[in-house]
């Protein structure tokens, strides 16, 4: 049965607002993952595969922004919860590069040109912010203040698919790949661990409401691109798909695929998430669960492979 994409945290002794964050140095081998995961249909494999293009780099943009707020945080516990968030991001990033190598780039579809401007403007980041600090301190503050209210937008959305992911057993029912499955669920059970720490390293650093919402806006719309234009982009590149793509075929093929429970409807999440995180009282530990989230990491192949313990 597929669950409510949000629920509040079980009453389990798991402190919902600061629970222990670990990374695990999870490995995948992708040898035997076919390039439609999701058997029959290559557009929630496609949807779901946008996530697999713009994390590796998000990722990093995510470790950049807290690294560079990091020195100005006071909060020990605060201070070893980021520790915790960067190194789980990395490993996130990491494997989901394997996927783009090892089975996009292998089944014929090039993605470099998301990627490469994605890495660029990685790569341009430190100096550009360093400048800005050095020019005008106050204008590096307000920009990292919206950097960081941007990715907790995300990270929201983020922690929201993967308690829907880790609830979902309609996946299983539908031969969906072991091994892609372990790591989408690997990873939303990490992103329900860690959901609170980018919007407090935000608060932390002075942000307030207004900013929340006008960051929360941008966020809407840069998902939207990575869910349909990937999602359209990928379909495009794909070799196998003979037939030609036209806006009926997709959006059949989309309500087909939401209505299998294979992809969540992505404007019911992208707006029917919008009256609970922007409650001015919103705290991230007000939604998922993260005894869920271990209760996954316990069985997961993957992490238990990597030897973690994730109590």
């Amino acid at each position: 049965m597929t669950r409510p994409l949000t629920g509040g945290g079980a009453a389990s002794g798991i402190d919902e607002r600061h629970p222990p964050i670990k990374p695990r140095r999870v490995s995948f081998d992708w040898s035997s993952t076919p390039l439609h995961w999701v058997p029959g249909d290559p557009l929630a494999t496609h949807i779901i595969n946008s996530f697999h293009i713009v994390l590796p780099e998000g990722e990093k943009w995510f470790i950049q922004c807290v690294k560079d707020a990091r020195p100005h945080i006071r909060d020990e516990r605060l201070l070893e919860e980021i520790k915790g968030f960067i190194g789980q991001e990395m490993v996130h990033a990491r494997s989901h590069q394997g996927v783009l190598d090892q089975i996009l780039e292998a089944g014929g579809i090039d993605v470099s040109k998301i990627t490469d401007a994605a890495a660029k403007g990685n790569a341009e980041r430190p100096a550009q912010m360093a400048a800005l600090k050095e020019e005008n301190p106050r204008a590096w503050r307000r920009r990292l203040r919206f950097e960081l209210a941007a990715v907790a937008s995300i990270e929201h959305y983020t922690a929201v698919l993967g308690q829907w992911i880790m609830d979902n057993d309609r996946l299983e029912k539908a031969g969906v790949d072991p091994t892609m499955l372990d790591l989408l669920r690997w990873h939303g059970a990490e992103e329900v661990e860690h959901r609170s720490v980018v919007f407090d390293v935000y608060k932390a650093m002075g942000g307030r409401y207004p900013t929340r919402v006008a960051a929360w806006v941008v966020s809407l719309f840069f998902l939207y691109w990575a869910l349909i234009g990937g999602s359209l982009y990928l379909m495009k590149q794909d070799p196998t798909v003979t037939k030609r793509i036209t806006p009926l075929r997709l959006v059949r093929s989309y309500r087909r695929s939401v209505r299998s429970g294979h992809v969540p409807g992505i404007f019911k999440l992208l707006l029917g998430e919008a009256p609970v995180y922007l409650k001015p009282n919103h705290h991230p530990s007000k939604v998922c669960s993260t005894p869920r989230a271990l209760e996954y990491l316990q069985k997961s192949p993957a992490a238990q492979a990597a030897g973690y313990d994730p109590y």
